[in-house]
């Protein structure tokens, strides 16, 4: 979640969570089990939250109560790959250079074959025009 700065509010915190999340108040509302309205009240700061809601609310925007109301980015798990899983990154990553490398060349051809063809049209069209047949005397 990208955290708003430390100017900003709670309830300004969980709109923009909100948002982010491509939800509705209407949304928020009804996964909540509130009224439109008291949820507008919340992200409003109309309405003083208790933890429980705020766990609620963390919860529906799958968040943290945290990152709901401080700076404090929540702590990120590293990844552990197993090697061989690790070598299958690397196949594939290797295979697809390989494809990327393969569609390059073709690319490049195709436009030999089209330049050469531009320019024998054009040697074509050019060589008509000084042939034309004379007419009459």
């Amino acid at each position: 979640m990208k955290h708003p700065s430390a100017s900003q509010p709670t309830p300004e915190r969980i709109r923009l969570a909100r948002l982010q999340r491509g939800l509705s108040q209407e949304n928020m509302a009804d996964l909540l089990g509130l009224s439109t309205t008291a949820y507008g009240d919340i992200e409003r700061g109309k309405t003083e939250l208790t933890i429980s809601r705020l766990g609620q609310i963390a919860d529906v925007l799958d968040s943290t109560i945290v990152d709901l109301i401080t700076d404090v980015p929540a702590a990120i798990e590293p990844t552990v790959i197993a090697p061989n899983e690790l070598e299958k990154l690397r196949n594939t990553v290797e295979r697809q250079q390989l494809e990327l490398d393969k569609l390059r060349l073709e690319v490049d051809y195709h436009k030999r074959r089209y330049d050469e063809r531009i320019a024998l049209e054009l040697a074509w069209a050019i060589g008509q025009k000084q042939e034309r047949p004379k007419i009459g005397f």
